[in-house]
């Protein structure tokens, strides 16, 4: 069976994949773009109670209590995939063995071996795969990389981007089986964004040093890299505490600074002028802020299957590969918390494990 090639005159037909609280905002976000384009088909839980009640809550058709049974609906174009993400992995594979395209939330997986792995079996059964770090695809983002491309801002010199929530009462945050840390969970961003202001440029050098809890996760975390000519980034993560959570880019010839919530903009101020990108309004409460900017992650996703390509040029495989290269690299130095290398965690934990199902 090969995948289903689509055509303009056809939405795309979603399957979500759990049904926990980031797959509910990522439906709301899709519903927040024209029927013509984005359907969502069904949804697929580890029990069919959960995916009935998921069903219901959207109008979705179609409701299965176990994730082989979405991959075997014939109507799916392309699974969401809103599992915990130490389960990114076996999921990802069974629904591109069973020739569905793939949007996985982030990270993409635990480390740069199941990334390789996911990727090559995206190659091998000729299906689209992208991790979802929905950041790249916001208008405040595209305008960064606009800014960029025209050399705005002269010779780059400097980037910071930190992010910090006080998250250490949240089981996900904290617990290994979960996988659990702050650099997974929210450092990440900060991490993508110096990849996407470099263009996918691998650092020099890569520094880190962090502090650990009790269950053997990260709670704190700094990372320097260092880039070609002189160009460094700063990386600032906590589990403990909140920050301002802003982002800044520095050159020869102005700065660019994405105000707090650097990870789901709405603004930007470029060499002190501000311009604002307002978002959609949800449908339903979402769980997290600015939800609804997921909408524009989604319309990548089509966009890129209109096109017939198998990896997006805002978030390719190389991108997801250098991004699991600097997680891996920042986990393996000497201070900071724990390596999560290789193996990440035993193998049972790539099962269903007896924790709750929700992404967050």
């Amino acid at each position: 069976m090969e995948p289903l090639t689509l055509v303009s005159n056809m939405a795309t037909r979603w399957g979500i994949c759990s049904a926990g609280k980031i797959s509910h905002d990522f439906t709301v976000a899709l519903k927040s773009l024209p029927d013509s384009d984005h359907k969502i088909v069904a949804v697929g839980a580890r029990n069919l109670e959960d995916a009935q009640k998921f069903a219901e809550k959207h109008s979705i058709p179609a409701a299965y209590g176990s994730y082989e049974e979405l991959s075997r609906d014939p109507s799916v174009d392309v699974v969401y995939l809103g599992s915990i993400h130490p389960r990114h992995l076996s999921l990802s594979l069974l629904f591109m063995t069973a020739k569905k395209n793939v949007l996985c939330e982030k990270p993409l997986a635990m480390n740069s071996r199941e990334v390789e792995e996911m990727v090559a079996c995206a190659r091998a059964n000729n299906v689209f795969l992208m991790e979802a770090v929905w950041t790249r695809f916001f208008p405040a983002s595209l305008e960064i990389k606009r800014l960029l491309a025209q050399g705005a801002l002269g010779e780059l010199k400097m980037v910071r981007a930190e992010f910090g929530a006080p998250l250490l009462g949240v089981p996900r945050a904290m617990e290994k089986e979960l996988g659990g840390g702050a650099l997974l969970d929210i450092g990440i961003y900060c991490l993508q964004f110096a990849c996407m202001v470099f263009q996918g440029e691998r650092p020099e050098s890569v520094q880190a040093s962090g502090g650990c809890l009790e269950t053997g996760v990260d709670e704190c975390m700094v990372v320097t890299m260092k880039y070609s000519g002189n160009r460094m980034a700063v990386c600032l993560i906590s589990n403990a505490v909140a920050l301002p959570n802003e982002a800044v880019i520095t050159g020869t010839k102005g700065s660019v600074r994405v105000p707090a919530h650097m990870w789901c903009p709405t603004s930007l101020i470029v060499n002190g002028e501000e311009t604002q990108y307002p978002l959609p309004e949800p449908y339903l409460p979402t769980n997290f802020l600015n939800s609804t900017g997921m909408r524009y992650e989604a319309e990548e996703v089509r966009q890129c299957l209109l096109k017939g390509l198998k990896q997006s040029p805002g978030m390719t495989h190389a991108d997801s590969v250098l991004l699991a290269w600097l997680e891996d690299e920042a986990r393996r130095q000497p201070g900071t918390p724990l390596n999560h290398q290789d193996p990440v965690y035993s193998q049972e934990h790539h099962q269903d494990p007896v924790y709750s199902q929700e992404h967050y």
